[in-house]
C-alpha cells in the first residue's frame, strides 16, 4: 500500500543519511520491498515499515478455481483495511508446504498494521480433502470467502485455461467435446466437472465451520456489477464501507471491469477473460442436466439460490 511505501521511504532516507533521487529511491524500494501491479506489496523481507508485522490471515479466499478468485482479491485490495498475499500459497492443500509449518506460512504474508485484515487466496483449498480441517486447526473462528459461478461456465473456463496453457507449451490440445464426452456419455470423472460439484465439496467445509463463517460471492454478478458484491464482503468482514463505484470502469476492449485506485488504473492479467470455445448445444444440455440436482442440493445447504442453469 502507498503509505507502507512512504514508511519505507522514511526508513531508507533516515538510514542512508542523504537525499536520494526519486528514480533511484523507487528502484531501491522495488528491490527491497518488492513492487507489484496491485496495491498490496509483496515484501521480500528486508524492510518492515514501523508498526507493522506479518500476520496469519484472518480471512482466506478458499475457491473456487476459475470462479473469479483473482478478480475478487484484486478488488478487495482497494480497501485500506485489507492487505493481500500476492501469490497463491497452497499451504493447506499441498502436503509439501504444510509440513513447513505455520511460521513458514506467516513469512509469506505481507506486512500489515493492527487495524488491517490479511487475506490470502488459494482456489485449490475448496476442493482439497485436507484444507477444511487444517484451516480449522489454525483458526476455528476464521472467516472464509468462497466465490462461485455457474458450474457449467466454470467447467468451460477451466478447460479454456488448460487449453491455452497447452498451446503455449506446444502440447497437443483436444476439443472440449472430446474430453467431456466419452463413449457417448458425460465424462463425470473429468477433473473440471468434479470441481463444479459444489455440494460435495461444501459438505466437507460445513463439517468444520458454521455456515455464517463462510460468505459466498456470486462470481457471475461480480464481473457484471462488482460493487454490490464487494459491499456484502465489507459487511461480512465488519469493515467500514470504503470501496466505491468510482473504483471501477468498464474496459470495452477487454469486456470486463478494471480497477481505479491510488491514482492508478489496472486490469486483470491478459490470461483472464480469454474467449471460450463454442460448445455444442447437446453437450451443454448434458452438463446442465448433470449439475441441476447438485445445484439444488447446494442451494439447500447454504440457504440461498443462484441464477445458474
Amino acid at each position: 500500500m502507498a503509505f507502507l511505501l512512504v514508511s519505507a521511504y522514511l526508513l531508507l532516507t533516515h538510514t542512508q543519511g542523504a537525499p536520494v533521487e526519486n528514480g533511484a529511491l523507487l528502484e531501491t524500494l522495488k528491490s527491497q520491498v518488492g513492487f507489484f501491479n496491485n496495491k498490496s506489496e509483496h515484501y521480500s523481507a528486508q524492510v518492515r515499515p514501523p508498526g507493522t508485522n506479518r500476520r496469519i490471515p484472518q480471512t482466506i479466499i478458499v475457491g473456487v478455481r476459475k470462479g473469479g478468485t483473482r478478480a475478487l482479491l484484486e478488488m478487495l485490495d482497494i480497501h485500506p483495511n485489507i492487505v493481500v498475499a500476492t501469490t497463491e500459497v497452497h499451504f493447506f492443500d499441498w502436503d509439501e508446504n504444510y509440513v513447513k509449518g505455520i511460521d513458514w506460512y506467516r513469512s509469506l504474508m505481507p506486512f500489515s498494521y493492527e487495524n488491517q485484515i490479511t487475506i490470502e487466496k488459494t482456489p485449490g483449498y475448496f476442493t482439497s480433502p485436507q484444507a477444511p480441517e487444517r484451516i480449522h486447526d489454525m483458526n476455528s473462528s476464521i472467516k472464509l470467502l468462497l466465490i462461485l459461478r455457474d458450474p457449467t461456465e466454470r467447467v468451460i473456463s477451466d478447460y479454456t485455461q488448460v487449453y491455452y496453457n497447452r498451446l503455449e507449451s506446444h502440447k497437443r490440445v483436444q476439443p472440449f467435446e472430446e474430453i467431456v464426452i466419452k463413449n457417448g456419455a458425460l465424462n463425470t470423472k473429468y477433473k473440471a466437472i468434479q470441481r463444479s460439484l459444489y455440494d460435495i465439496h461444501m459438505e466437507k467445509w460445513l463439517k468444520h465451520f458454521n455456515l455464517d463463517q463462510i460468505h459466498i460471492v456470486d462470481g457471475n454478478t461480480l464481473i457484471k456489477d462488482p460493487l454490490p458484491e464487494l459491499q456484502k464482503v465489507e459487511t461480512f468482514l465488519n469493515l467500514p464501507s470504503r470501496i466505491m463505484s468510482s473504483n471501477f470502469y468498464f474496459n470495452q476492449t477487454k469486456g470486463f471491469y478494471c480497477i481505479r485506485s491510488d491514482g492508478r488504473e489496472r486490469c486483470l492479467h491478459e490470461s483472464k477473460g480469454r474467449p471460450h470455445p463454442v460448445v455444442n448445444n447437446t453437450v451443454l444440455e448434458q452438463l446442465y442436466s448433470y449439475f441441476r440436482e447438485h445445484n439444488a442440493k447446494f442451494y439447500r445447504m447454504v440457504n440461498h439460490s443462484f441464477d445458474w442453469h
